[in-house]
């Protein structure tokens, strides 16, 4: 079969061929129809994931949606190594596929999963949401912060605050539900007074997928302005904006500020495969969707290492779903 084989480490897949799976007990057995391109994706594929196995050949992928041998159109999550989703055909356990929604498209449905299940398992595993609160998510403008404004809406966010640096997917963030955008590119006070008013008001909870310079300031501010006692669920998701803050041990003593992460580890996997099935069948009543760029797995050599795209990349091994 034809997959995306890393041969070696430091070095990208390759379009090329690979065993296919044979059957197991309590597997199944996969014809892909798309897999999107993730961070972890990239990280395994790079062996610079804290999973990655440092076996070689393995095919690369995550999670991807495709058919069973009786014909059900599913998403999988984990397939058993070496076998990944950029490949024709892969192999999975029955525990981590997820029969797709009819009316939901597979390229569509592999796109949003990840991302959605981030916001959605943030929510609702770690945070403990209750429909009514102020949610303020940090970050806003990437593929998993739009999910996660619209999610918030889903689940009943009374206000909804979202940040990032790029005015126009900020100004797009009110059409997804956002109450009030707050532009990223200012210096710490210009920050702080930003975010001073709304913690004034109340936030219940924070969203963050930046870290760095951005959550210390937001962390900072909810300690100085939270009203006396106004719990703040502070949830840590991703670190793109950096991999350390120095915080000062005051912002956590002096208010009522509960820090937590969300992801593989600090949610089982179970219950994250439970958030991406909510996610999967609320993606058309609430609109879930992220620009999405469809490609065909021949094409990965020319793709894979377009990591500034706005699009979300989606491979494609079936004409049909493009």
């Amino acid at each position: 079969m034809k997959a995306a084989v890393v041969k070696e480490t430091g070095h990208p897949p390759v379009y090329a061929d690979f065993g296919s799976p044979q059957a197991l007990p309590d597997h199944h057995l996969i014809d892909v129809s798309a897999a999107a391109l993730s961070r972890v994706t990239r990280s395994r594929a790079a062996g610079a994931h804290y999973s990655s196995s440092g076996d070689y050949p393995f095919v690369a992928g995550v999670d991807g949606t495709g058919r069973l041998e009786d014909g059900r159109r599913v998403y999988f999550f984990g397939p058993t190594a070496p076998y990944g989703a950029m490949a024709e055909r892969s192999l999975a356990r029955a525990s981590q596929c997820i029969v797709l929604p009819d009316d939901l498209h597979d390229v569509t449905a592999a796109a949003i999963a990840i991302p959605g299940m981030s916001s959605w398992a943030a929510l609702t595993e770690r945070a403990k949401f209750v429909a009514g609160e102020t949610v303020l998510i940090n970050g806003a403008t990437g593929a998993s912060g739009q999910l996660a404004v619209r999610i918030a809406r889903h689940l009943g966010a009374e206000k909804i605050i979202a940040t990032g640096r790029n005015p126009i997917s900020l100004a797009a963030l009110k059409q997804a539900g956002a109450d009030v955008t707050i532009s990223l590119i200012q210096d710490d006070d210009g920050l702080s007074h930003a975010f001073a008013p709304h913690f004034a008001e109340g936030v219940d909870v924070v969203l963050d997928y930046l870290w760095g310079a951005s959550a210390r300031a937001l962390l900072i501010a909810a300690a100085k302005h939270s009203p006396e006692g106004q719990p703040v669920r502070f949830v840590q998701i991703g670190s793109v904006g950096g991999s350390d803050i120095v915080l000062p041990g005051a912002v956590l003593r002096a208010s009522a500020i509960t820090l937590m992460g969300s992801g593989i580890g600090s949610v089982p996997l179970p219950r994250l495969l439970h958030a991406v099935k909510e996610v999967l069948h609320a993606a058309l009543p609430a609109g879930l969707r992220i620009p999405t760029a469809t490609i065909p797995l021949a094409e990965l050599g020319q793709h894979w290492a377009q990591v500034d795209s706005p699009l979300r990349t989606v491979f494609t091994l079936d004409a049909s779903v493009d």
